[in-house]
């Protein structure tokens, strides 16, 4: 989830479609944007911090117009705004990456942060709270795996009775998150196995699983049962699902859909050329 600033003009068209962004705070469509989603076999959503130049009102106005079903990575105070335009936030945001559950010292900041997730997105309607593993910083993955359990048993009965699932992102840690633990399927399904919950799941990002592991669609149909969310994004680079990264987007989606999956794939990608017309691709190559 690294975050960087890039600079665009909005008032570049959306897809080929006459889409106008005022130079104002809030865009104003010269006529609405053309919708990319048409087979809705994937609930697509996008993560808000990688389109940090635009409002939470604005992102959700032109996902909604693109056939988005969800703008996520939010807290509470924008849930109003979700709602606004008919979407939802699909993952909460609770505590962050590189402290947590692996170390008890941090169980009672991360715990509390879970829990207050829980019941806003309950209250709101919504389905998922993220968590992390947070980096090793010298502890052994077996005891920081126990130590996960644990903290995840401490909040599992809130999340089971509110109806939200709490799921823990798998990061890279070669390349954006040094020293992250949670950073290998194996390692997140035997903690999901441990805990032995419907309401927690594994964040299966696709970019991050990429750079660790490869062999993406085979590690989703062996572990499908374990998976309660997807990220994308194209590698190298964390940028757009274009022809300059590895990952066939397409078949991957495919083989999801393969699964009975009913959850939510986020965009995850940091945009490089027009930040709503590379949206647009990315979720036209997803729509399958």
């Amino acid at each position: 989830m690294t975050r960087q600033r890039h600079t665009f003009d909005r008032r570049q068209m959306l897809a080929g479609a006459t889409l106008g962004l005022a130079a104002a705070a809030h865009p104003v469509w010269s006529q609405s944007p053309r919708k990319v989603v048409r087979n809705a076999r994937v609930n697509q959503s996008v993560c808000k911090w990688c389109f940090r130049d635009f409002t939470v009102d604005e992102l959700c106005e032109a996902g909604a117009a693109m056939g988005l079903r969800s703008v996520e990575l939010l807290g509470p105070e924008d849930f109003a705004t979700v709602k606004k335009h008919g979407l939802v936030c699909a993952l909460t945001n609770a505590h962050g990456i590189t402290k947590g559950l692996n170390d008890p010292a941090n169980h009672g900041e991360c715990l509390d942060a879970i829990r207050k997730a829980i019941d806003a997105t309950a209250d709101a309607g919504f389905p998922n709270v993220i968590t992390f593993s947070g980096n090793r910083n010298g502890v052994p993955d077996d005891v920081g795996l126990e130590h996960c359990v644990t903290a995840v048993r401490q909040v599992i009965g809130q999340a089971e009775k509110r109806g939200v699932t709490i799921v823990m992102e798998l990061l890279n840690s070669k390349v954006n998150h040094a020293d992250y633990m949670c950073d290998k399927t194996p390692w997140g399904v035997e903690l999901v196995d441990r805990v032995a919950s419907e309401r927690f799941k594994l964040l299966y990002d696709i970019y991050h699983m990429q750079i660790m592991e490869g062999d993406v669609i085979r590690t989703i149909q062996d572990h499908h049962d374990k998976i309660g969310h997807y990220h994308t994004a194209g590698n190298p680079g964390r940028h757009e699902l274009d022809h300059t990264q590895e990952l066939q987007y397409a078949p991957i989606m495919r083989a999801i859909v393969e699964t009975g999956y009913q959850g939510y794939v986020a965009q995850e990608f940091i945009p490089t050329r027009d930040p709503l017309q590379s949206l647009a691709e990315a979720v036209e190559l997803c729509d399958v």
